[in-house]
């Protein structure tokens, strides 16, 4: 079956809701919604060639995670949202949720549960910009030659993908208001 760029589009268009016209930024799509990256799915980042977005692109795509913060740390782009939950074991339960997710889309954010009800969740791509050359063995912390390791200084760069965007869109998809405090409630919807 042949099937033209334009017969694509029309499919693209009517059935799935794309625009044959959407513009690129930095390799990642401008216009997409929160529902556009709630439907992706993350891909394994296994390749040399994977680079952390710029902050530029991820600002672009910011807006589409309500409630979610763009931080930088040591120049590493990261997502975080804070939550307060009602208990320390409703936090445990959100961390499940979270996790059931995170298992499924094969990418895992940094969970942290602060005092009894502050919740942390940190989403960032450790493997992105990773120089495969340098052991795994001395991938991060203390080398007893070298010491304290730099991640940037063997190419452990870190930072965003479109993945972790994804599975922001997934974790806000989640129905976590029976765990959370009730002004957090009203605030996370």
């Amino acid at each position: 079956m042949d099937v033209s760029s334009t017969q694509v589009n029309m499919i693209l268009h009517d059935r799935v809701g794309v625009s044959s016209n959407r513009k690129s930024l930095n390799g990642f799509r401008a216009f997409c919604t929160s529902e556009d990256l709630s439907t992706k799915k993350c891909v394994p980042c296994n390749s040399n060639d994977i680079r952390p977005m710029t902050e530029q692109a991820a600002n672009e795509l910011i807006p589409k995670v309500p409630g979610w913060n763009l931080v930088n740390e040591a120049d590493i782009l990261k997502l975080n949202r804070s939550l307060k939950v009602k208990s320390f074991t409703k936090g445990l339960e959100l961390f499940q949720a979270v996790a059931d997710v995170a298992e499924a889309e094969g990418h895992h954010p940094d969970l942290h549960l602060v005092g009894w009800n502050n919740v942390k969740i940190e989403i960032w791509t450790h493997a992105v910009g990773f120089n495969r050359q340098w052991p795994i063995k001395h991938s991060h912390g203390f080398h007893e030659c070298l010491g304290p390791i730099i991640p940037s200084e063997y190419g452990m760069v870190g930072g965003l993908t479109e993945n972790d965007f994804i599975l922001a869109a997934k974790i806000n998809a989640l129905d976590l208001q029976h765990l959370l405090r009730r002004k957090a409630a009203a605030a996370a919807t």
